[in-house]
């Protein structure tokens, strides 16, 4: 096999390994945990891909303000046709010959070649960069934003349906417990111990049971067709979830409120970016400063022409070569007021940009401070649910019991199901709230 061969399946081998690295990482797994959920997103999301869209441009826009302190070169022709039709003959005697001249139709052609260089502009242009170069933090910033929302829309998501697939568990269990009593219903019916009513109500609670299974698994289908949309995956893809254990975290101990909201201050994009903000508008009143300062810049610049009649081309080209130096000045002297009213709108935009960091800030607190109050309330009623689970199961177990010797009718027995189902629900939200929330504080605090 000779080089060029060698070379070439080397190379064909490099791209296959390539384009295989690259499918594995496009490769689903078969149950998501809430980490491969939020990584999927944040490479897959439109919106992250529209915010890094936007970053390049603001890369390219501080590479145009760089630009600017670059010499800008130009060339310029002009060529042109000229006849006149009346123009009287020319006589030229050249020994004893004379020779009759006619040039009615001319030609001419001019050549230059310009070049202009800032030199002193006020600091319009040292601004404008570093402005632009704010941007593009501002703009990388913005997607971190994104990110962190679309991490926090999952993670709540996540939750959701976990909390619908443990609340569908339930409800089988509950349509269980419903088509046990009903068959023993019917068995006392048969026997004339109950009445036709009576199983009807065990019917109808059965029937209860099933409608609240198919509300769930609706709400179950919701939340997954949320949560498939944020990580652009195909409407009929199915998702399914890991299972972890969740169960030790729901009565950790709360972080301080304080904590996490000093550490949020230093680690939420939101905020950092309105601080540049600020720092923005500072820019933007040096710049509308500048307007009103001189500004100085070197001019060079070479031309020649030619035209008909002139003799040689060449020789033309070479007595008319012009060299050019030289330094332009200009001064504003009054120009109505645009550059004051410029620098007073810099300055009350700067205001705003305070006022705007006031405001995320306020917000922010509100946030971790609902996120925490949530989360306590849904730990205290936790551990009420629980006490309030274990005696609902206990009566329940009790009346089913002293119901299929006879001692309870069949309202006391559907009353007492009712309030054990109700008690288990109660503490399966109280559950997926105290998580929600705890896993908002960490969240929030980058704990």
């Amino acid at each position: 096999m000779n080089k060029t061969n060698i070379i070439t399946l080397l190379f064909l081998v490099c791209i296959s390994q390539m384009a295989f690295a690259q499918d594995s990482l496009k490769v689903k797994p078969t149950a998501w945990t809430l980490e491969d959920c939020i990584n999927w997103a944040k490479q897959e999301n439109v919106s992250v891909k529209r915010g890094r869209v936007s970053v390049e441009q603001q890369r390219i826009n501080i590479a145009d303000a760089r630009s600017s302190r670059l010499p800008s070169v130009s060339f310029s022709t002009n060529q042109g046709l000229s006849y006149q039709p009346f123009r009287a003959n020319s006589l030229s005697v050249n020994g004893s010959q004379v020779t009759t001249n006619v040039h009615k139709a001319g030609y001419s052609g001019s050549y230059g070649l310009s070049a202009s260089m800032p030199l002193y502009d006020g600091g319009q242009i040292s601004n404008n960069i570093k402005l632009q170069e704010l941007n593009s933090q501002i703009a990388e910033l913005s997607v971190d934003q994104t990110l962190l929302t679309i991490e926090e829309n999952i993670t709540k998501l996540y939750v959701q349906i976990l909390y619908a697939q443990e609340s569908l568990k339930q409800d089988d269990e509950q349509i269980a417990l419903a088509q046990q009593q009903l068959d023993r219903a019917k068995a006392l019916f048969k026997a004339g111990l109950l009445n036709k009513a009576d199983v009807s109500q065990m019917e109808s609670q059965l029937a209860n049971d099933q409608y609240q299974k198919v509300a769930d698994e609706t709400s179950l289908a919701d939340y997954k067709l949320q949560l498939k949309q944020l990580m652009e995956l195909d409407g009929d893809y199915e998702l399914q979830l890991a299972d972890p254990v969740l169960e030790a975290d729901v009565l950790e101990p709360l972080p301080s409120k304080t904590d996490v909201y000093q550490s949020a201050l230093t680690y939420r994009p939101e905020i950092r970016a309105q601080q540049l903000a600020i720092d923005r508008t500072d820019l933007d009143v040096k710049i509308a400063e500048a307007q009103g300062k001189p500004s100085i810049n070197a001019n060079a610049g070479i031309n020649t022409s030619n035209n008909t009649g002139g003799g040689n081309l060449f020789t033309q080209l070479k007595d008319q070569w012009n060299n050019s130096l030289g330094v332009s000045l200009s001064l504003p002297v009054w120009d109505h007021g645009k550059t004051k009213n410029a620098v007073a709108k810099a300055k009350l935009e700067r205001e705003t940009a305070e006022l705007d960091l006031v405001e995320a800030q306020k917000s922010l607190w509100k946030t971790i401070e609902n996120y925490w109050l949530q989360a306590y309330s849904s730990q205290q009623r936790y551990i009420a649910a629980q006490a309030k689970v274990d005696a609902a199961r206990t009566s329940y177990e009790l009346t089913s019991e002293q119901f299929r010797l006879g001692l309870k009718n069949i309202l006391e027995l559907t009353t007492d199901k009712t309030n054990y189902s109700a008690s288990t629900q109660q503490m399966l939200q109280a559950k997926y709230m105290a998580l929600l929330n705890i896993a908002m504080l960490h969240y929030y605090g980058h704990l």
